[in-house]
């Protein structure tokens, strides 16, 4: 269990830890793997950061892993090899053999950039070396610029440094098209076409020294260098990649990716965006996850409660040898009586009296419930009239395929006060095939020998209020029935009484 978290999140720069924060925040067992290469790590100091202007980026980090640990949020030093899904779980295999399984991951690893094949500016990457106007303009801005032109992409950071200054050059070994030496021209950017052979940093400036021998000495190189994204360790899981530059991972505005527990942030997915964005996104990736494990832990409760009540109702049949009379409902016979014959599904059949009357009058009868044992005694009950009905276990009118002409729910009514009536009830009707029929019996009100009702006595309501409740389309539903029938019945002293028997009885038109 120590290895088994709610999220692994690989990769801790800003969107990473932006993830790990709102997760720790919502009390989700979390762990960042990180390899400690920050893509801004050649950088001194951040800058188009609200409130952290001038911040370097290693003390913005730090920040950021003392405030996640703070909500539990774990971290490991390290780089990931492999994912891969595992049902509801996926496994993080690390670079040392250590195994992790998390229910979600969050892939938060970034980019590196792959400059230009010119000697010398790796090792003025970040200092005289830029790639972002907007991250580093200003602290150059009035002095002697160049860019180094990469592709045809470049023009648009060649507009942007000629807007810092008015000593401008551009290195283009290839030639640009006649509009964009105009527009290049007119602006009073010069261009030189000789490749950059070497550049040097000399006290703080930079020498480039072209194909032809000669040297232009600059104060800061714009370039940008080729978006490259290490995604081999998530290969297994067939992620969907954007048709862009680095070709980086598809995602929605939460994180969500291509794979149901796999989400992503920052330049993963947005290989040109900077610091606050990429924080942005971590903090939607770490909500985005958080929102789909609170969903599934809602799913994961309402299975229970299901399985809960199945082996409740299992239980109670099984405790007696028979639970029921094994005789058909009157007020169902006496609604169905004139209907016309065809396919029929008793939803909660129990042990079978109705569906058994049903195929008695010509109906091709199923039964559903979610006993085993009341489906062995409706099958024995068939069998023992000599008639062809089918059973089935299963949890209403859902777990059965196909539409029918007839689809009956007779007294579906629980203790349980979380019992979903209203979702089966509209489960059966999309079984309703068109000009079929949903017909409804059940409790209108307690016994009249009941002298109290207990706090958690099944829920009655009139057929008015249920059908008001159901919401169906007016459209596709034409009402036929809605009314409270009589049924004489026996009250537990023996003394004659009678029971009040909702009826709803509902066509579907298409």
């Amino acid at each position: 269990m120590d290895n088994d978290w709610d999220a692994v999140i690989i990769g801790g720069g800003v969107a990473g830890l932006s993830a790990a924060q709102m997760l720790g925040r919502s009390l989700r067992r979390t762990l960042v793997i990180d390899g400690g290469m920050p893509r801004n790590r050649f950088a001194a100091h951040m800058h188009g950061v609200l409130g952290h202007d001038g911040t370097p980026p290693a003390e913005l980090l730090a920040t950021g892993r003392a405030e996640a640990r703070a909500y539990g949020v774990e971290f490991a030093t390290g780089t990931v090899a492999d994912v891969t899904g595992q049902g509801d779980r996926l496994t993080v295999t690390r670079e040392d053999g250590t195994v992790d399984t998390a229910r979600a991951v969050v892939i938060a690893t970034g980019i590196r950039d792959d400059l230009p094949d010119v000697p010398g500016l790796s090792e003025e990457w970040g200092r005289t070396v830029l790639h972002c106007p907007y991250c580093h303009g200003w602290e150059v801005a009035g002095r002697r610029l160049a860019v180094l032109a990469t592709s045809p992409a470049s023009l648009h950071q060649i507009e942007l440094v000629r807007q810092l200054s008015d000593d401008v050059t551009v290195f283009a070994a290839e030639p640009f098209d006649e509009r964009s030496v105009v527009r290049l021209a007119a602006r009073g950017v010069r261009i030189v076409s000789t490749a950059v052979r070497e550049a040097t940093g000399r006290d703080g400036a930079l020498a480039l020294t072209t194909a032809d021998g000669a040297e232009h000495v600059v104060d800061a190189l714009f370039t940008a260098g080729a978006p490259v994204l290490d995604l081999g360790f998530v290969a297994s899981l067939g992620l969907a990649r954007a048709d862009a530059p680095g070709a980086p991972l598809v995602a929605d505005p939460r994180g969500a990716t291509s794979h149901p527990r796999v989400f992503a942030a920052g330049n993963a997915i947005a290989p040109f965006g900077n610091v606050p964005l990429s924080m942005g996104a971590g903090a939607m990736a770490g909500a985005g996850v958080n929102a789909m494990l609170v969903a599934e832990d809602f799913d994961h409760a309402v299975a229970e409660r299901a399985a809960q009540r199945t082996a409740a109702w299992e239980e109670r049949y099984a405790a007696e040898d028979r639970f029921w009379s094994g005789r058909v409902n009157a007020t169902m016979a006496a609604v169905v009586a004139g209907l016309e014959p065809g396919s029929a599904l008793d939803v909660g059949s129990g042990e079978g009296g109705d569906a058994v009357w049903l195929a008695e009058h010509g109906w091709r009868a199923t039964g559903v419930d979610v006993s085993a044992t009341a489906v062995r005694r409706a099958a024995a009950l068939a069998a023992s009239r000599g008639v062809d009905a089918e059973f089935r276990v299963g949890d209403g009118a859902a777990s059965v395929p196909g539409e029918f002409d007839l689809v009956l729910a007779s007294f579906l009514h629980s203790w349980e006060p979380d019992f979903p009536r209203l979702h089966l009830l509209r489960d059966a009707g999309g079984r309703v095939a068109p000009g079929g029929r949903l017909l409804v019996v059940s409790h209108a009100a307690p016994p009249p020998w009941a002298r109290e009702v207990p706090a958690h006595a099944p829920v009655m309501r009139t057929p008015d209020e249920e059908l008001a409740l159901l919401d169906l389309d007016a459209r596709a539903w034409a009402v036929e029935i809605v009314e409270i029938r009589r049924r004489e019945a026996t009250a537990p002293d023996g003394t004659p009484a009678h029971l009040d028997d909702g009826v709803l009885l509902l066509r579907r038109i298409c």
